[in-house]
């Protein structure tokens, strides 16, 4: 019974763990993409870059 216990909390604690770097890899992903648009583009925009990265990553 306390070994059950002790596994469902580990699960728990891993999912929480796993859900805070989800959105670490992701912002993380938009910036590289961002950095990437600013090297390919001569007339550059931040707020469109971020946008268009946004949308990428967010189909993937």
């Amino acid at each position: 019974m306390r070994k059950n216990i002790l596994m469902v909390i580990l699960i728990v604690v891993g999912m929480i763990f796993a859900l805070k770097f989800n959105d670490h890899n992701r912002n993380k992903s938009i910036s590289a993409c961002i950095v990437a648009q600013k090297k390919k583009a001569e007339n550059f925009d931040v707020k469109e870059a971020k946008k268009f990265c946004e949308k990428i990553i967010k189909k993937k």
